[in-house]
């Protein structure tokens, strides 16, 4: 799993009948200093997330994981929203 923060949403009119009612959001992932990291992507939320919100995601086979129907075609989804970010910035400093 990963962290990212949801910075928006996408709007699809056609689109496999198993994403029907699912919500794609628009991530950025982020290092553990909450900085951005890589370039923003697609992914299929399974937890109410929502635009501003910090999540967890993950990729590949785990990614359809959250659905009982283990036909939903998705490659990143967003398996948590994150409450708190705490960084030990000592075992940083020791190196």
């Amino acid at each position: 799993m990963q962290l990212a923060k949801v910075i928006g949403t996408v709007v699809s009119t056609a689109k496999n009948p198993e994403l029907i009612g699912r919500k794609l959001l628009i991530v950025q992932t982020l290092d553990a200093y909450k900085k951005p990291s890589g370039k923003p992507f697609v992914a299929l939320d399974s937890v109410g997330a929502g635009v501003g919100e910090l999540v967890f995601w993950c990729r590949g086979k785990e990614a359809s994981f959250p659905f009982p129907d283990w036909d939903t075609p998705t490659d990143c989804t967003i398996v948590g929203i994150v409450d708190s970010v705490f960084v030990d910035d000592s075992r940083r400093k020791a190196k």
